[in-house]
């Protein structure tokens, strides 16, 4: 596998001119959103972008994960309880388990934000309930008391942009017809696929559509069955180290319950978030997640 700082590396060079540039024009903070397939290491390369912005570029650099957005348990379970019959909402994760309001919230107070006082940044506790997870004590929320020149914004479906309710049927169909790379969205009714779509909507015009964000990355894949060998990898991984965790079946239900809505939006995502050039780089990676190809989109 290519070494992970290089590949990130590679990438900053082409925004840094940007980002500096930007910076010393405006108060504000960047907004860099990263989105990334499930195994595909884009919690990771989050991480390591933030620490190379402040540690070698003097840009204080924070980071913010879409799933610290999530609903509190009892939501949840509300939601998931709405309709049994919508399998996309048994487990956290699609749009709509998230809590719009916060997120829409922390972004507003961090444009506002210059360093006066302390900024909480959302925070949920997967641990909860068995794993369910619940949204963690405000109190222990992480904070921060100096105006971040930088903020990475990632989550899996970050970037992803609600279509019309003709363009969702239409995926649809071809996954019935089976025309899809995997046809996952066939392994569910459509009204339950356009339930997403409108929430995905909201989450655009509030917190996560184009307009929020400054930059953008997307990390790819040339095969989407790369997603089920690069999770259950993490898996067998994180069994070796603590002893536990899901069997390959549930790994493979695990991405099931994201596969419809990669096959869904991904390809609107590849064709760039921005109307303009130069704000968004696509990384294409292979089964092995070594860089393919850069698109500067």
């Amino acid at each position: 596998m290519q070494d992970l700082n290089t590949n990130v590396q590679r990438v900053l060079d082409i925004f840094l001119p940007k980002i500096r540039n930007k910076h010393e024009k405006s108060p504000d903070p960047i907004i860099l959103g990263i989105s990334g397939l499930q195994g595909s290491g884009k919690s990771t390369w989050a991480s390591k972008i933030v620490d190379t912005l402040t540690s070698q570029h003097q840009l204080y650099t924070i980071n913010i994960s879409l799933d610290d957005l999530y609903k509190t348990h009892d939501d949840l379970v509300a939601q998931r309880d709405q309709d049994i019959e919508n399998k996309l909402y048994r487990t956290r994760g699609q749009p709509g388990t998230h809590e719009e309001q916060l997120g829409a919230k922390f972004f507003e107070e961090l444009r506002n934000y210059r360093g006066e006082g302390e900024l909480k940044i959302p925070s949920f506790d997967k641990s909860k309930f068995n794993g369910e997870g619940d949204r963690a004590p405000e109190s222990g929320w992480p904070n921060i008391s100096r105006k971040p020149d930088v903020v990475v914004f990632e989550g899996w479906c970050v970037g992803f942009q609600a279509l019309s309710a003709s363009a969702v049927e239409e995926r649809y169909k071809l996954a019935l017809e089976g025309k899809l790379p995997i046809n996952t969205p066939a392994h569910h009714q459509l009204k339950h696929l356009l339930d997403v779509n409108d929430n995905l909507k909201r989450y655009c015009d509030m917190f996560m559509g184009p307009q929020h964000f400054d930059f953008f990355i997307h990390i790819d894949t040339n095969d989407l069955r790369n997603v089920y060998t690069w999770r259950l990898q993490q898996e067998h991984k994180m069994i070796e180290a603590k002893g536990s965790g899901m069997s390959d079946e549930q790994v493979r239900a695990f991405i099931d319950g994201y596969m419809p809505s990669y096959e869904v939006y991904l390809d609107k995502l590849r064709e760039g978030l921005f109307q303009e050039k130069g704000r968004m780089v696509r990384v294409e990676l292979n089964k092995s997640r070594n860089i393919e190809r850069i698109d500067d989109l």
